[in-house]
């Protein structure tokens, strides 16, 4: 990932020492430095302490700010003292930046309170955001009201912050694409194009037949063929795969990757079962694996908006995100569950996988049509879930999101399985079904739930339900 970028405003108010501007603001620019982090700051030549106090400084601030718009990921306000609460919010309203703001306020000592070494930020930090708010201005707290900047929390709120940027930033301007029809099978993958592209992201189409029309042009000698035969072999074992199945996966592969890069997508979803097996003789599972294992996540029978959470959830990581089902219960422990799809998961999932054929389709369709699944056993850590929705009914976008652990259960399975743990998991389940979620939700290694509800539901203006313990 690249390094997120923050303005940083150091707010003052006058009746207290400035001192306490000038250490608190080396201490702040510290602390992101050493944690990876760039800032844009007033320095203390611009303005008192490079701080931000007068209908002056607050110009100054904007000015700055508006100078690297393209720059900035978003905006941190930091009180070393109680701060001047109305340039703050009038440096972020004139900068013109829709920016996630992340409030910060240092702790006091009780050992100094009396004037000279006392800060009131914790009083100032209300005040602030009372403006803010007034202001209409949306704004990110920490996860404790004051806290020491070299603090492992604030560490924390840090990350978790530069996370919400990443996916609001992601999400503006986003444009993905769909292959395919929706499964006749399949009513939970409808989805609604307008509200999405209210919410800023375009959807791109592309009929089946026309891919499977460029694919027929294709030659055996094609050299993009024989690159993407070869990218295939050095990504998963293929052993027992007729070479004729890999040669339509390569040559489906080209067409995708051109149309994708010609259309600049930031993901996609593919029509599945079982068109794909019936006329054309394998499943696309494979290269969804491998475009989602390069960050340009894939999703399986048409959901499209699954996809969306598996973008979300990589934007938030940097890290590759898969699509599963909520699939089977763990015996009698209500707080695991078996995930699955049957499978296109990123090799980032997996302690171990191969290619094979879909044990599922290949019953009705043979097994000679269905060869290109991935399956394995994923590997356990940290799990961030995320579920999106268009609610068509109200008009809105929607979502879900939390945090569990994929566990060392043994399974014995096809497809790509593992057992997950999640906190109050039956209480999640009640909520899914009786909200009218989809069975499919979004994965991803990691634990960013506390972000993407941020992101979502503050920024977006999303409806966003957090799962916690």
């Amino acid at each position: 990932m690249s390094a997120t970028t923050l303005g940083v405003l150091v707010g003052n108010r006058g009746f207290f020492p400035s001192e306490l501007v000038r250490e608190g603001r080396e201490r702040m620019l510290g602390v992101l430095s050493e944690e990876g982090y760039k800032a844009v700051c007033l320095t203390p030549e611009q303005t008192k302490w490079g701080g931000v106090e007068t209908l002056q400084d607050a110009r100054a601030c904007a000015d700055l700010f508006k100078k690297h718009r393209d720059d900035l990921d978003g905006i941190l306000v930091t009180l070393p003292n109680f701060g001047d609460e109305k340039s703050i919010a009038n440096a972020i309203r004139w900068s013109g930046l829709d920016l996630p703001v992340l409030v910060h306020a240092f702790p006091d000592d009780p050992a100094r309170m009396r004037m000279g070494g006392r800060r009131d930020s914790f009083c100032g930090k209300i005040s602030a955001c009372n403006n803010l708010w007034q202001y209409g201005l949306r704004y990110t707290l920490t996860g404790n009201h004051t806290v020491d900047p070299g603090s492992h929390a604030f560490k924390e709120d840090l990350r978790m912050f530069a996370a919400t940027c990443r996916i609001v930033k992601g999400l503006k301007n986003a444009r993905v694409g769909v292959i395919g029809a929706r499964p006749a099978a399949f009513n939970t993958v409808r989805f609604s194009e307008k509200l999405m592209e209210r919410s800023g992201i375009s959807v791109e189409t592309l009929d089946l037949s026309e891919v499977l029309g460029r694919v027929a042009r294709r030659t055996d000698d094609d050299s993009q063929v024989k690159a993407k035969l070869e990218s295939i072999h050095a990504y998963v074992a293929a052993k027992g795969v007729p070479s004729a199945a890999l040669l339509k996966m390569a040559k489906f592969g080209v067409v995708v990757d051109e149309w994708v890069k010609a259309n600049e997508l930031a993901g996609t979803s593919i029509q599945c079962w079982t068109a794909m097996e019936e006329f054309f003789g394998v499943v696309p599972c494979t290269l969804m694996s491998m475009m989602s294992n390069n960050l340009l996540p894939s999703a399986c029978e048409t959901d499209m908006i699954g996809m969306i959470g598996m973008y979300i959830l990589q934007l938030a990581a940097g890290a590759p995100s898969a699509i599963v089902d909520w699939n089977n219960n763990y015996g009698g422990e209500p707080e695991k569950a078996v995930i699955f799809h049957c499978s296109n998961l990123p090799k980032h999932f997996f302690e171990d996988f191969k290619m094979d054929f879909q044990e599922i389709i290949a019953g009705s369709v043979g097994q000679d049509n269905t060869f290109g699944t991935v399956v394995g056993k994923l590997k356990a850590g940290p799990l961030t879930y995320c579920r999106v929705s268009t609610d068509d009914l109200h008009g809105r976008m929607r979502a879900y999101a939390g945090e569990g652990e994929i566990t060392t259960d043994k399974l014995e399975s096809f497809g790509g399985y593992g057992v997950v743990k999640i906190p109050r998991l039956q209480a999640l389940l009640h909520y899914v079904c009786h909200n009218g979620y989809e069975h499919h939700v979004a994965v991803n290694r990691s634990h960013y739930g506390r972000a993407v509800v941020d992101a979502l539901g503050n920024y977006k203006g999303w409806e966003v339900y957090h799962h916690q313990a």
